[in-house]
Formats: C-alpha cells, sequence, structure tokens
C-alpha cells in the first residue's frame, strides 16, 4: 500500500491530507484562506504567497508528525482555477491574484477582438481570467508587475515549491486565458492581446508528470528515498476524475460553485458562445463547461447566519417533510449561458403574506435555488454538446444532501449517481493520479454511495417555473 501526502487549495480554505492508494484518508488538516484589498482598484484582492506557504507547511508537518511510521511516496496538489501565482528573479512565489481577484475588469474594453479571444482560448474575454488580473496589475502596481519573473498556477506553485521546477498543468494553463485549446500550448495572439510577455509563462507538463523532490523536504516529510513530486492539476477536472467520467460522461461537481462538465473527444463549437471549454487531464481532448456561479457557498452562509442550532442531518430531515413552499430564493451568481453576473439576489414571498415562512422554508428554497440554478445549466450543456447519458455523475461535498441530488435528479429526470468518496472528489482523484505515474493498480473503491432516481422530490418541479420568474424579474435588464 503506498500512502501519499496531498494538497488541495480551494478558495475558502486550503487542506493538507495524508492519503493511501486504496483512497483510506489518515489524516487531515484544514486552514482558512486569508486575503487582502488592494485599495487602488474597485474590487481587487491577493495573497502572499510566503505566508501560505508557511501555513501549508505547518499543517503537513502536524500530520506526518501523528503518523511517524509511515512513509510518503508521492507529494501531489490540485487547486482551485483561475488563480495566477507570481515569480520573483529567484523563482520564489511572491505576490499571488486569486480567482476572487476582480481588477481587470476596468480594463475588459480594451480587448477588441473578443470572438477571436473567445475561439482560441475557448473562454470569454473577462475579468474572471489570470491575463486579465494581469492587465490590471500591470497598469495600477507597475512596481509589482515590473518584479514578475515568471508566473504559474496555484497547484504548480506547490510543484515549485518542493522541487525547484517551474510547470504549468493543461488544465490550469487554459484558465490563464494566454493559452491555445486548439493546440495545447501558449498563444502568442492571447499574450499580444494581453499584453503578457509569453516568455513569463512555464514549460507544460501533464498530469501525472514526476519530478523529483528537493532533499530538505524528503527528511521533513518522511519521504522514501524514491518519492517524487506528482503533477496534479485543476481542481473540477481531478475531481471528475474520481468520479469515474469519462468521454461522453455529464459530471456535476457540487462545492462553492457547481460547475457543470460534459467531457467531449474534440471541441464543442457553439456559435453563441454559451459554454467555456476547458483541457482534460493531460490535455487530451476537451470539456465543455457550464457553472452557475456561487452556490454551495450561499446555501453555508444560509445555514450558519439562519439555522445555526440546526444540524445538517436534521434539516434534510425537515425538508423530507415539505409538502409546500412559501417563498423562493434567487442567490446563484451567474446566468452562464446568457454571459452575464445576477447582481441581484434574495427571498420572493406573497403579498400580503399568506402563510409566513419559516426558517426551514428559506433554508430548503436556497437548496432549491442551487438545484435549478444546475438543471439551468445542465439542460442547455445537454443541447449543446448532444450528450445524452442515461445518468448524471455527481461528486463534491455539496451532494451530501440527499435533498439537492434528488432535486437536481427530479428536474433532470434522470439518475445522479455518486461513487464512494464524492465528499472527497479532489483528494481522490490526485491518488488515482500519483498512483498511475507510479505503475500502481487502481485500488480506489467504485461501488455507488449514492444513487438518486427521479420522482422522490417531485416539490421541486413546483418550485422551478415560480422560482425561475421571480428570479428573472428580480435581476431584468
Amino acid at each position: 500500500m503506498k500512502h501519499y501526502l496531498m494538497f488541495d487549495l480551494g478558495t475558502g480554505n486550503t487542506r493538507a491530507a495524508i492519503v493511501r492508494s486504496d483512497g483510506r484518508i489518515l489524516g487531515i488538516r484544514t486552514i482558512t484562506n486569508t486575503y487582502l484589498r488592494d485599495p487602488l482598484y474597485e474590487d481587487a484582492q491577493y495573497f502572499l504567497p510566503p505566508d501560505w506557504e508557511q501555513k501549508m507547511l505547518d499543517i503537513a508537518d502536524e500530520l506526518v508528525d501523528e503518523h511517524p511510521d509511515i512513509r510518503i511516496d508521492a507529494v501531489s496538489s490540485s487547486a482551485a482555477r483561475q488563480t495566477v501565482i507570481l515569480l520573483d528573479r529567484e523563482g520564489k512565489a511572491f505576490y499571488a491574484l486569486p480567482n476572487i481577484d476582480n481588477r481587470g475588469r476596468e480594463y475588459m474594453d480594451r480587448i477588441i477582438e473578443k470572438a477571436e479571444v473567445y475561439r482560441v482560448s475557448g473562454k470569454w474575454a473577462t475579468e474572471d481570467f489570470c491575463a486579465a488580473k494581469l492587465m490590471g496589475l500591470k497598469e495600477k502596481r507597475p512596481e509589482i508587475y515590473n518584479e514578475i519573473a515568471g508566473v504559474t498556477s496555484e497547484s504548480e506553485w506547490l510543484c515549485g515549491l518542493f522541487t525547484g521546477v517551474n510547470v504549468c498543468e493543461p488544465t490550469q494553463a487554459c484558465e490563464m486565458q494566454l493559452y491555445d485549446i486548439a493546440r495545447g500550448s501558449w498563444s502568442e495572439f492571447l499574450c499580444d492581446t494581453y499584453g503578457v510577455d509569453i516568455n513569463l509563462l512555464p514549460p507544460l507538463a501533464s498530469a501525472g508528470t514526476k519530478l523529483p523532490v528537493l532533499p530538505e523536504f524528503v527528511k521533513r516529510f518522511h519521504l522514501t528515498d524514491h518519492a517524487v513530486f506528482v503533477v496534479g492539476g485543476a481542481d473540477t477536472q481531478v475531481a471528475a476524475l474520481s468520479a469515474g467520467a469519462d468521454e461522453g460522461d455529464v459530471v456535476i461537481i457540487s462545492g462553492t460553485t457547481t460547475p457543470v462538465i460534459a467531457l467531449t473527444g474534440g471541441r464543442v463549437s457553439d456559435p453563441e458562445e454559451r459554454v467555456w471549454v476547458d483541457a482534460r487531464l493531460c490535455g487530451n481532448g476537451c470539456i465543455a463547461e457550464m457553472n452557475p456561479g456561487v452556490t454551495g457557498l450561499n446555501y453555508q452562509r444560509m445555514k450558519d447566519g439562519f439555522l445555526p442550532d440546526i444540524s445538517y442531518d436534521e434539516l434534510e430531515d425537515a425538508y423530507d417533510r415539505k409538502t409546500g413552499f412559501h417563498c423562493t430564493a434567487s442567490f446563484s451568481s451567474l446566468l452562464f449561458y446568457e454571459k452575464r453576473s445576477l447582481r441581484n439576489g434574495g427571498f420572493f414571498m406573497n403579498s400580503p403574506m399568506r402563510t409566513a415562512p419559516d426558517r426551514i422554508d428559506m433554508g430548503w428554497a436556497v437548496l432549491a435555488d442551487i438545484a435549478c440554478s444546475v438543471w439551468e445549466q445542465l439542460k442547455r450543456l445537454l443541447e449543446i454538446t448532444g450528450a445524452d447519458p442515461e445518468r448524471i455523475l455527481g461528486c463534491g461535498g455539496g451532494l451530501r444532501s440527499r435533498n439537492l441530488c434528488g432535486m437536481i435528479a427530479e428536474l433532470s429526470g434522470r439518475e445522479i449517481v455518486c461513487r464512494e468518496g464524492y465528499e472527497q472528489a479532489t483528494l481522490l482523484g490526485l491518488v488515482k493520479i500519483c498512483s498511475s505515474a507510479l505503475g500502481e493498480p487502481d485500488l480506489l473503491p467504485t461501488a455507488m454511495a449514492k444513487v438518486c432516481l427521479p420522482g422522490e422530490k417531485p416539490l421541486v418541479r413546483e418550485y422551478y417555473p415560480v422560482w425561475k420568474t421571480n428570479r428573472m424579474r428580480m435581476n431584468a435588464r
């Protein structure tokens, strides 16, 4: 049995874990990510990599100290997309622009050839991607920009820390919006469009690439003599791998946001530009993606603010007993297929109130908002890609909710199936990558832990048309 030290860098928190090659998590530590605001912009956030590095190494120290008899065979990392790490002339990470940074927004009208940007990158020309963040940094923070000698993604930043080698994996490279999705290489056109020196971009390295670990970390983290760092990739694609997704499959990955993806052999062509096109792990084929934006985070905040005294299990039981609804909610943040953000959110209730909604009604409405928002993306993704799977694969912690899973099954008319370990999809995806790289057998469980069937949550069918009308009223142009 092999043992792996894994890092999973999300938007809200970062985790380190020791995981066996059969998927058993032996220990896990979590830290909350902290961001700083830059007052020179309307909406700019950044973080300082040295601060995060220290915290990540500290929790890794705690894990290996807890398991002194375990020798680590490989280290790997996955991370949220659309974050760029800046390296100085010594190759050290000194500044980072995270996915929640929007400093490029005020400069997007400078991008003239938006259709060509979409054709080459597979993404709309927006402030979401790293190229726009770098453009915004260059405009108002030239003293920082001029210190850049290289860049990398958030997951490969850990690779550089452990190995001294700077690379970028294709699933992260395509989120830079400096990557040609069809050719699988950095794009001179996109670099020129955003004013980024192509020489700042690192070599590409596929998921599963093995690199030697620096001696200081071999000793510090109880690594075997032959231990390596295995390149991981973007959290969405890594999670989909653990779900058992293959060409033709459609996957819902439920977390802070909820990407809905279809794995395709070639590139999906949509004249209306309603989908993002992502790279698959190892750059082998493409993924078509839609995303309702912030979803799971909304439910977590609803729970923390209005239902702190009720456990998630108790809420699920209460939702099972519901026979009607007294309000609708709209908090998802993207109308993806129209390429626009939903700036307004809230609850809709009858006026005057015929029946006062209680906290349970409001919690259920937020959960149903997520289900309806996911279905809006899913049905269009199926239409655009021509995919017609008998069942939809699911993974991610949000699908712990049997009601959410059941609502999506009800709206889609398809089974939603989740493999054992679906709650820790990113970690198990990294295990799969590491075992393959080391020539080890795939020991991850393949049994289904959850199957949600249409017909179990009919109330959401009544909710959906009312929800859709209210959401559009709230966000009318």
